[in-house]
């Protein structure tokens, strides 16, 4: 029988996730260039998760694809949907722009709470490292991570997904697509809920601090093919959830290593809804296809929580030791406009190339409070006289950008690439209470040269100078560091792709050297209730990456992955801090899975899949004072499957691993406590699919 390999079995990058057959691996197709090419002859480090590899790994969210590839690390904290992703040692900051491009069917997600989402009703996903800001823009430093969700097909299918886990978790997903006229028009229903008790107890108070009321989204989308030249397809997206947040812990050792319970007197929550609308048309005209996607997000969210994380109980001294408590809110709305057009040339010729132009504009409310906690309800964020911080403020920003791609073959092995996109980033601020304005500009050229070498088709190596640029902005009004700048980087990168033994084993890698000027982090002053983003002067990241995959026969597939990423601070406005490793670095990750599968007889399979994923030393802040210690992640799913029925018994972090999500010393939290947020806890359920 088939079984497939997805991102825990190896993520070798020439054949990664694939779905082998029998004892080869299957070739998958990908389009991290932004146009279809096999994964093998991509001259880039690419993770690609099929829909088979995805289910296989019970994949569900952005998270759960991250885990499964090397150098790259996913932090939660803040609110709900919070995310920070590191990617080879640049990192995610709140309340500011991501350091990866995150594409939906076509649409780049601009903020933070759009990236850390549900991963459903999914075709492949697609995870590439290192910077792509030739094709993908401002801001894809670290790398980018293509989702592309189920496409309508003529057949009527549909199926019923369900779960049950421990801390009353459910999770539903259902999808019906079909023909509305039969190759010509088509459309896909896909929803998707889930709800969960929680499992963090605060000590405190006694409410499950990781609890989902309701998390819930429904797509739809719409094929039109009103000619064999021409395709139209609309999407379209609602979701809403209300989660708990901001669940800290208050830790007064001070250790990372000491693991302890929230305990708040206020039980943080984040209540939120997203509308996505996308509309993306392909018309192929011969001797290229040309291609524009429209898309537009509106988003609202609001979050409320402590701020001094403790209680009046335990700690009488409170908030700066001043004897009062305090809470926390803020309300976040955005609307997004994107739009781009391309122009992609055949890709059977010796010169291929690739034109485009993009534009965004993002209208962005912020209102950040502080209050005396007086009573412990939320309804005290409205008093005026119980304010110690209160921040409102707009940003806008209107951004454009023109690239161009142009690949070159020298000779039937020798493949030159070359690229430059140019972006602009204008962006505005608005003090809505004292009403004054601030704007700057950001623009930045991003060149990208790789020769790639292919002797032959099992082997493929390849030498790239790629360069990335994340764009600056203003931190909320009121705050001492006002303005931060632009972050530009130059990366120098080798690597290669094979495959032995008739396509059962295959082994990839690269070496990459990134020089990064004015690396942004962040840190918050609780004093002022301000998240701030500051730049570290310079910075250099070097890094390794190794992965192995192979076909092992009689139904068992196996793989391995190693990450290595030294980040070293070169030049700081705080001297102390050089030679030490940027915010978040983690210098060693691996992952690696064993899988199964078998025919059981009378129409049955068996499938069994064991996922380890290990997680060194991690460094918290540039001072590097902070280090939490290594730690084991396993993960294991089991089942059998029918023609059109699935049960399957799972287990997260079975070894229940303490850790945190997020780490905050007294001096980077602006409190006079440190402050943790705990990783997930063990948890173990069940799992039934049934088809039609």
């Amino acid at each position: 029988m088939a079984t497939s390999l997805c991102g825990g079995l190896g993520t070798a990058a020439s054949t990664a996730l694939a779905q082998s057959e029998g004892t080869m691996l299957e070739e998958i197709v990908v389009t991290a260039q932004k146009r279809s090419e096999s994964l093998a002859d991509v001259p880039i480090q690419v993770n690609a998760f099929t829909a088979q590899a995805i289910e296989d790994a019970g994949i569900t969210s952005t998270e759960d694809v991250i885990s499964q590839v090397p150098n790259v690390t996913f932090d939660r904290g803040n609110s709900y949907r919070s995310a920070f992703i590191t990617m080879r040692g640049l990192t995610q900051i709140n309340n500011a722009d991501p350091p990866i491009a995150f594409i939906v069917d076509g649409v780049q997600q601009t903020n933070q709470e759009t990236i850390g989402v549900n991963l459903f009703d999914l075709e492949q996903v697609e995870v590439l490292r290192g910077p792509q800001g030739t094709l993908y823009g401002r801001n894809a430093v670290g790398g980018a991570i293509n989702v592309v969700t189920r496409a309508p097909g003529n057949e009527f299918e549909g199926y019923l997904r369900g779960s049950y886990a421990e801390g009353d978790s459910y999770s539903m997903t259902a999808a019906v697509a079909g023909p509305i006229v039969e190759n010509k028009a088509l459309f896909r229903l896909t929803a998707n809920y889930k709800s969960y008790d929680g499992l963090i107890e605060n000590s405190f108070n006694g409410d499950e601090a990781d609890f989902i009321d309701d998390d819930y989204s429904v797509r739809g989308r719409v094929l039109l093919m009103p000619t064999e030249a021409l395709t139209v397809d609309l999407r379209a997206e609602f979701s809403d959830y209300r989660g708990g947040s901001n669940y800290y812990s208050a830790v007064f050792s001070g250790d990372p290593n000491d693991f302890v319970d929230p305990q708040s007197n206020l039980t943080g929550f984040t209540d939120g809804e997203t509308r996505d609308y996308t509309a993306k048309l392909d018309y192929d005209l011969g001797f290229a296809t040309f291609t524009s996607i429209t898309g537009y997000t509106d988003f609202e969210q609001f979050n409320r929580a402590d701020l001094d994380f403790r209680n009046p109980v335990d700690s009488p001294g409170g908030f700066q030791g001043l004897g009062i408590q305090v809470g926390q809110g803020q309300d976040l709305g955005f609307e997004t406009l994107n739009q781009e057009f391309r122009l992609v040339s055949n890709g059977d010729q010796r010169f291929r190339w690739l034109l485009g132009a993009n534009y965004l504009q993002t209208d962005k409310e912020l209102l950040t409070r502080g209050f005396i906690d007086l009573d412990g309800s939320y309804g005290q964020i409205d008093n005026p006289a119980l304010l110690i911080a209160n921040q409102a403020e707009t940003n806008d920003n209107e951004a454009w950008g023109v690239f161009a791609q142009f690949d070159y073959d020298l000779s039937d092995t020798l493949t030159l690439t070359a690229g430059a996109r140019y972006d602009e980033d204008s962006r505005d601020q608005t003090n809505l209470g004292s009403g004054g304005t601030r704007d700057q500009t950001f623009d930045h050229l991003q060149p990208k040269v790789t020769l790639t070498w292919q002797p032959q088709d099992e082997r493929l190596y390849y030498a790239t100078y790629s360069t990335g640029f994340r764009s600056g902005g203003f931190n909320a009004p009121n705050v001492n560091v006002t303005q931060f700048e632009q972050e530009t980087l130059e990366n120098f990168e080798i690597g290669f792709k094979s495959q032995f033994l008739d396509n059962r084993l295959n082994l990839s890698g690269a070496a990459f050297l990134t020089e990064v000027e004015d690396y942004q982090f962040f840190y918050v002053e609780a004093a002022t209730a301000s998240q701030v983003i500051d730049t570290i002067d310079k910075v250099r990241i070097q890094g390794l990456e190794l992965e192995l995959q192979a076909a092992l026969g009689g139904g068992f597939d196996a793989s391995l992955a190693l990450g290595l990423t030294d980040s070293d601070i070169r030049e700081s406005l705080f001297p102390e801090d050089e030679g030490n490793h940027t915010p978040r670095t983690m210098p060693v990750s691996a992952t690696g899975a064993l899988q199964y599968g078998t025919e059981l007889g009378d129409g049955m399979d068996g499938f069994a899949r064991l996922e380890w994923h290990y997680y060194g030393k991690k460094y918290w802040a540039a001072d590097n004072d902070a280090v939490q210690d290594p730690y084991h992640i396993v993960n294991a799913r089991a089942g059998v499957r029918f023609d059109n029925l699935e049960l399957f018994l799972f287990g997260r972090n079975l070894l229940d691993e303490e850790y945190y999500g997020e780490f905050f010393q007294p001096k980077y939290s602006g409190l006079d406590v440190a402050i943790g947020y705990l990783g997930a806890p063990r948890v173990v359920g069940v799992e039934a699919k049934l088809g039609f």
